[in-house]
């Protein structure tokens, strides 16, 4: 980031303004919407001042890592980058959000000196795993709002979240919709373990009416719920209604995604997705036998509703 340290006239006649003499507190509010990355790669090097904006805690109190594609292509260390946004926070982190990225001993590192965390966003961290991630949150007693989008942990692991932080209000569990699954292990897991949720997003979700009824019941305080592309749900008789009726903010499976950050693919069970990302709901490849048709069964022959509580969501 260059920025001019003289003032020169503009295309109107006008004194540009000189970026370097704002006042400190509209320079941390700029340079805050710059994110991490940038911040320690280019905006903390523009000058002295703007160095010690950049080294002040208050500035790294939220941490988002919010993937770009731009990081790859410069071959950036983001976990070491991750560790100096820890470190420039002095225990005042507040939120952190990692994408893409991210192992069981970084999200160890965080949480040693970041027992204030109240947001905490995984998406797409497939190399942290459930042991990790259960002994990270155990150590966050403020923890609040939690997402884990795109990952593979079993339903043990939901369980243990719910039980270890009972008073989670806010939780995100999003995936793409796999077809021809059905499992409702995810979805009372949630209802058993998470009664004081208030927010609950769970797109592409492949629970049924059952597991619905059952967050319904046992989440009482909810008031947003998020169904979108959970397309296994049948919600035109007495469940739509006791869900019209019960959540303020309610969004069904069949409604628009254009505010959606994410893929909204519907995933056909074999496609090559799993190349790319592993089986969805913890499956290995010594689980799954494919037929002529692609279509997978498990050894013996039974139909593939029988296994779908293996499944976590």
């Amino acid at each position: 980031m260059a920025m001019e340290s003289n003032s020169s006239p503009n295309s109107l006649g006008e004194e540009a303004r000189n970026w370097l003499e704002l006042p400190a507190d509209v320079t941390s509010m700029i340079l805050l919407k710059l994110g991490p990355v940038d911040i320690l790669t280019n905006a903390q090097d523009v000058c002295s001042s703007w160095r010690k904006i950049c080294e002040d805690p208050l500035m790294w109190r939220v941490v988002d890592m919010r993937y770009s594609g731009d990081w790859w292509d410069m071959d950036y260390d983001l976990e070491e980058m991750c560790r100096q946004a820890v470190d420039r926070s002095c225990g005042q982190l507040i939120y952190i959000n990692i994408e893409h990225f991210g192992t069981d001993d970084l999200l160890q590192y965080i949480t040693q000196s970041s027992n204030e965390l109240r947001k905490l966003r995984l998406v797409y961290c497939n190399r942290i795993s459930d042991e990790g991630l259960i002994k990270a949150v155990s150590k966050l007693p403020l923890l609040e709002d939690l997402e884990i989008s795109f990952g593979s942990f079993d339903v043990e692991t939901l369980e243990t979240l719910g039980q270890c932080r009972p008073l989670l209000k806010s939780l995100k569990l999003n995936r793409q919709f796999y077809r021809r699954v059905e499992c409702d292990k995810g979805a009372l897991a949630i209802a058993e373990n998470m009664p004081n949720l208030r927010h609950l997003q769970i797109f592409g979700n492949s629970l049924t009416n059952r597991g619905l009824e059952a967050i319904l019941d046992g989440c009482p305080d909810l008031e947003s719920l998020d169904l979108r592309q959970c397309f296994n749900l049948n919600l035109a008789g007495q469940l739509g209604a006791k869900c019209s009726e019960k959540i303020k903010n309610l969004r069904l499976p069949h409604d628009p995604t254009d505010d959606y950050e994410y893929s909204t693919e519907i995933v056909e069970y074999g496609d090559d997705y799993e190349e790319d990302y592993g089986y969805p709901f913890g499956l290995s490849d010594t689980d799954l036998l494919t037929d002529d048709d692609d279509y997978y069964e498990f050894s013996g022959g039974s139909d593939f509703s029988d296994y779908t509580d293996l499944y976590f969501y």
